[in-house]
């Protein structure tokens, strides 16, 4: 009905300037967010802001407390995720066409060639973030009770990133691309090391069938391509975003970020800088939620020393954002992702060499592919899994490098880690190993006592000397996930820069004598 005093036709033009602004006034019902209560109806309100928590403590935002990198992760994420749906527009998933359309997008798609680096650079990113998010939440203690379950995600998280960065590698059907696929079908089939050995993978090839899952067929061809596509454009990115929403809610659930005993007290100065809490008359009353109680952490705990999320965690999370974001374009702009020439299967490329990630694997996949790319990955998945129940420990928990031992335990690990790795292959590379020795040596030999496995006999004997030593479980989780670390800071760097044509070792790229 129109207003009295104007016509139909006034009115609907008086209605149609107005949209703007009750277009506006729908979105944001509650306008700016300027009081606690008003804060909190923001968070409430919002479908993506949902999952935070309403006030955080001033302990989870301290830069120190995880330095944003769960934050860059995500960030890395959604940046990989966006471009590589532009990118969709113009791959095609198809050996004989997949080469040119990637050089189109490289070479011909305007502004192609940058959202390919900016693909490449933040994915690279996303894999260096989750792997020192991990090692912060472990250095901190942050697996601990109740975050056990959080702990499960995280490593789901870390495993589903490396098989995203893993499967867009063969995307481009290059030489690169091919041969380091070609490698990680290998490691696949490397259980044929053991039933070879044994003669009996007539009967039992379990090698051979990861491979043929693996590939969808022997060999890298049309089938592993679509596949690879497949994994990396819906499968693996739709599981991702599921771990991240547990991984996300459950932080909230269990009281959002692990703290030190004693955070309130270390924070009480900090917090007299910020208004009081509960500044608006309550609105609304608890009904039935106050007839239960929740056995969540957060449950009968207070909002002292806290701040409301909005704006102090959001301008944070903001901040990391733009950081990532302007790491990964610097990147785009002075490094193009790499491509080589058209994919051969009658040329190998020599040396092959997997992702960066995966080179220090392949160092010791050169001794033994079954323990190098099976046995001793597996042997640490299960461990570092099962943290969480074998440390009970409350020592330490939230700080950084807590518990028994402590940063001189963690220091003397980083000295065992480098010393360890380093001798051990300066040994191998030097004087070879057994197969040299003893031509005729039974394989099973071979598998067994190799470098790797003698590198992980001696960083699991430190550990137990580390438990022994300070009577805690903590402390020998300490040395052995430090160690651990070292040997494969050392494994990569020998992987990416000292091995050439048939995986010898060379120290320049310029003594190879070609191939």
């Amino acid at each position: 009905m129109k207003a009295e005093g104007y016509s139909a036709l006034h009115e609907f033009w008086i209605n149609l300037r107005a949209i703007p602004d009750h277009v506006y006034r729908a979105m944001f019902r509650g306008g700016a967010p300027k009081t606690d209560r008003t804060r909190s109806s923001f968070i409430f309100g919002n479908v993506f802001l949902h999952l935070h928590s309403v006030r955080t403590h001033l302990w989870s935002l301290r830069w120190s407390t995880t330095m944003g990198l769960g934050i860059m992760t995500t960030a890395a994420f959604l940046i990989t995720l966006i471009t590589g749906i532009l990118l969709m527009f113009y791959y095609k998933p198809y050996p004989d066409v997949a080469y040119q359309s990637i050089k189109d997008i490289h070479f011909i798609v305007p502004t192609g060639r940058f959202m390919r680096n900016i693909h490449r650079w933040a994915a690279n990113v996303m894999v260096i973030a989750v792997i020192i998010h991990m090692a912060r939440a472990f250095y901190t203690s942050s697996y601990r009770k109740p975050r056990e379950f959080n702990w499960f995600i995280g490593w789901g998280l870390l495993v589903t990133t490396l098989g995203l960065s893993f499967t867009g590698y063969l995307l481009p059907w290059d030489q690169l691309a091919y041969w380091a696929i070609t490698i990680g079908a290998n490691i696949a089939q490397s259980p044929r090391e053991i039933t070879d050995a044994l003669g009996i993978t007539q009967w039992v090839d379990i090698g051979g069938l990861q491979r043929e899952i693996l590939l969808g067929s022997d060999k890298v061809g049309e089938e592993a391509l679509i596949r690879f596509y497949l994994l990396h454009v819906m499968i693996l990115p739709l599981t991702l975003l599921m771990l991240m929403a547990v991984h996300f809610w459950r932080i909230r659930k269990d009281g959002g970020l692990a703290k030190p005993a004693d955070a309130d007290e270390r924070v009480a100065e900090e917090a007299k800088e910020f208004y009081p809490v509960f500044t608006d008359a309550p609105t609304k009353t608890y009904h039935l939620a106050a007839v239960v109680k929740g056995k969540t952490p957060a449950v009968g705990s207070g909002p002292e020393h806290t701040v409301p999320s909005m704006p102090h965690l959001f301008y944070a999370e903001l901040g990391v954002l733009m950081l990532t974001t302007l790491i990964c374009l610097a990147l785009a702009f002075v490094s193009d992702a790499p491509l080589k020439e058209l994919a051969n299967p009658l040329v190998p490329e020599n040396p092959a060499k997997a992702p960066w990630y995966f080179l220090g694997l392949q160092e010791i996949v050169s001794f033994s592919a079954f323990m190098g790319g099976i046995g001793i990955p597996m042997l640490c998945v299960i461990g570092l899994g099962l943290i969480p129940f074998l440390d009970r420990e409350k020592e330490g928990t939230g700080e950084w490098f807590g518990g028994p031992g402590g940063w001189k335990l963690v220091k003397w690990s980083v000295v065992v880690g480098f010393a360890a790795s380093i001798a051990v292959e300066a040994f191998a590379i030097k004087f070879g190993w057994l197969r040299e020795w003893f031509p005729d040596i039974p394989q099973l030999f071979i598998t067994f006592i190799n470098p790797g496995t003698v590198l992980t006999a001696i960083y699991a004997t430190y550990s137990i000397w580390a438990v022994k030593k300070y009577n805690s479980t903590r402390a020998g989780a300490l040395a052995l996930f430090t160690c651990f670390l070292c040997g494969f800071i050392v494994l990569t760097v020998i992987g990416t820069y000292f091995r050439g044509p048939n995986w010898d070792f060379f120290w320049s790229p310029s003594d190879w004598g070609g191939h």
